[in-house]
């Protein structure tokens, strides 16, 4: 996906915008957001592990994360830079009628 697409659509979805880099090798401990969290990784790689499971993102894949989900991640070895969305967990996104 590209930014554009992606910052429009989580606009649209009441996520607030921002850009996080980190270092390469950077790795967290399990924590959680007191937001619900979309994102588009721009560059680099970032493994996210939650509920046992590890997935790697790159370049052009989004992920998405209720609040409240404890997780780690790790930046690949060039690092990484994703475009975050975060929305307060009470708000959800507008249905659509079929």
């Amino acid at each position: 996906m590209d930014r554009g697409t992606f910052e429009a659509d989580a606009k649209g979805a009441g996520y607030e915008i921002a850009t996080s880099t980190a270092p390469a090798n950077k790795v967290t401990q399990p924590h959680a957001h007191e937001v619900d969290v979309r994102a588009l990784v721009i560059s680099g790689e970032l493994t996210l592990t939650a509920n046992g499971a590890s997935r790697t993102y790159r370049e052009g894949e989004v992920f998405e994360m209720p609040a409240g989900c404890v997780h780690s991640e790790r930046h690949g070895a060039h690092g990484s830079e994703v475009v975050v969305g975060r929305r307060p967990s009470h708000v959800h996104q507008p249905e659509t009628s079929s």
